[in-house]
């Protein structure tokens, strides 16, 4: 018998519950625009600059909504309106990028949510390490929620019929000779990038990315196995937002008994100094994150 989400949150404090049952009801919603077609081009940008769809903003609407009427939530960002805006008088802060991987929307490749959720009235001056909710729904053949709780174990939910159900734990990343790299302009004036991806593919990789860091890391996650980067140089900086996208994701990821680095330290170890910024990333199993710090090390190195 499927475990459902009720059942999987029952032993969650009362708030804490509320708020992660609005992100799936917000999450379900975005399932079904995006399935809608509503993938339209709107003359629009957020403030990062970023050309917006239609689907962006209503994700982003949706997303607010649902957070502010679960009557829990004191404060939540997003990516698409990237100031703290205050929701009510509860207990938690909500970071989340309401659909990443939209620019590949057009092609039908898969899309998602990222989220997560901290203690407190504020996301500034916090580190992943705070975290006590970090997550992704994937939108693709099916919709399901990858997600790492506090106090539980990390999981797979799928929807089904408008429920969410329980369909696997993750509790390790393995090595495994899949790997997905991201930003390969950096190659070009990265001698240690370009010797990683050498690397890979002198050792017979299998090369997996999309271009959307949601399934691109998710895939890992189901698989137990493999590696995801996307390294920094001046010539082709880091796009990747650590409160929005990397922090989130790295607590799934950790939780899920993988590591993250920004090429020296864990991704939960970086600071919330300003809403905006960016790192670059690794996600994979022990041997593959040491061997990107190794050969890319720190972002200028």
């Amino acid at each position: 018998m499927s475990t459902s989400l009720e059942d999987v949150l029952s032993p969650l404090d009362e708030d804490l519950r509320r708020c992660i049952e609005h992100i799936a009801r917000a999450c379900t919603q975005i399932a079904d625009a995006v399935r809608s077609g509503r993938t339209e081009k709107i003359a629009t940008s957020n403030t990062f600059g970023d050309e917006q769809l239609e689907i962006d903003v209503f994700a982003d609407k949706i997303l607010f909504d649902e957070l502010r009427a679960s009557g829990v939530v004191a404060t939540a960002s997003s990516e698409e309106v990237p100031t703290e805006i205050r929701l009510g008088d509860g207990s938690y802060s909500v970071a989340f990028d309401p659909l990443d991987g939209s620019s590949v929307i057009g092609t039908n490749f898969s899309v998602g949510t990222i989220f997560g959720v901290w203690p407190g009235t504020s996301l500034l001056n916090r580190t992943g390490r705070e975290l006590i909710v970090g997550g992704c729904a994937v939108y693709g053949p099916r919709t399901t929620i990858s997600i790492a709780i506090k106090s539980l174990p990390s999981m797979e939910l799928i929807l089904k019929d408008d429920k969410w159900f329980k369909t696997r734990e993750f509790s390790t990343i393995s090595e495994g000779k899949l790997f997905a790299p991201g930003n390969l302009r950096a190659s070009q004036s990265h001698p240690g990038y370009n010797e990683l991806l050498t690397y890979w593919l002198t050792n017979k990789y299998t090369l997996r990315y999309t271009g959307a860091m949601v399934p691109d890391l998710n895939q890992l996650l189901i698989k137990g196995k493999g590696v995801f980067c996307n390294p920094s140089t001046a010539s082709a900086p880091a796009k990747l937002r650590l409160l929005y996208e990397c922090a989130p994701m790295a607590y799934l990821f950790e939780q899920s008994g993988g590591r993250t680095s920004d090429g020296e330290k864990s991704l939960l170890d970086i600071p919330v100094s300003a809403l905006d910024v960016r790192t670059q990333v690794c996600y994979g199993s022990k041997e593959e994150v040491e061997r990107f710090q190794k050969l890319v090390g720190p972002a200028g190195s």
